[in-house]
């Protein structure tokens, strides 16, 4: 399954192989079992505006900056986008419920996963959405060695999030190598657009509450239902990537 999903990619591109030498890696829902309170802090603060927002809407809208999640509902709702006063004063409201919310856990397999491919020698950047301060600050903290800011992209380093193909093309400059030589890890159906339109190969692992067509009509090259399969999964998935070729 996994050669043949390789191959589809490489059929897709100009690429012969691919060498992977660094790997990609989201936040919210990779790293982090995070989704959960994001969903929570973003549908209490619109509420509490009298602006619609569901559960379902949030796990869409994943990946976008705050102020792109924010010009949505606002364009729905009024027609136009959200003032800067306002969005200052959105954003801080929900990163406010986010962080007096208990503690996100560590997305199990996560660390483990970061650990092997460390030791296989590939490197490990952050390309997140998010610009929650507080679980930024934990990175080093639960995942320490794998990631500094030299190696993170973040929702102050873009202009435009995703689905647009900035913060994986950022990440890749950060990885200082090709197109061919990264794989992505990612949860999030707008996270899977961002890294197909960099032109990437992409691993999607289920940890929300979408489906699973949401991920693969993204475009995920491979699925996952949860970060420890893939971990359990990556030797195959390592010898897959390194024995294939168009």
């Amino acid at each position: 399954m996994f050669e043949t999903a390789i191959r589809a990619f490489l059929n897709a591109t100009s690429y012969s192989h691919l060498d992977i030498k660094s790997i990609l890696f989201d936040m919210d829902g990779v790293l982090f079992d995070s989704m959960p309170v994001h969903a929570y802090a973003w549908c209490t603060t619109f509420r509490e505006l009298g602006m619609a927002f569901s559960e379902e809407e949030c796990y869409l809208n994943e990946g976008r900056t705050g102020s792109g999640t924010i010009n949505i509902v606002y364009q729905r709702t009024f027609g136009r986008d959200a003032t800067e006063a306002e969005i200052k004063h959105i954003y801080g409201r929900k990163s406010y419920l986010f962080e007096q919310h208990a503690a996100a856990p560590v997305m199990p397999g996560a660390a483990e996963l970061l650990d092997r491919v460390r030791d296989d020698g590939i490197s490990r950047i952050l390309v997140t959405g998010s610009g929650q301060k507080a679980l930024l600050a934990k990175l080093n903290t639960f995942f320490p060695d794998h990631f500094t800011p030299s190696r993170m992209v973040t929702a102050y380093d873009v202009r435009k999030g995703k689905p647009h193909p900035e913060p994986y093309l950022q990440g890749l400059k950060k990885a200082g190598v090709g197109s061919n030589q990264v794989l992505v890890v990612e949860n999030a159906p707008l996270g899977v657009e961002s890294a197909k339109n960099a032109g990437l190969f992409v691993i999607a692992v289920n940890t929300g509450k979408l489906a699973d067509h949401y991920l693969t009509d993204a475009g995920a090259d491979l699925l996952f239902p949860s970060m420890s399969a893939l971990h359990q999964a990556w030797t195959d998935v390592a010898e897959a990537l390194r024995s294939c070729q168009r």
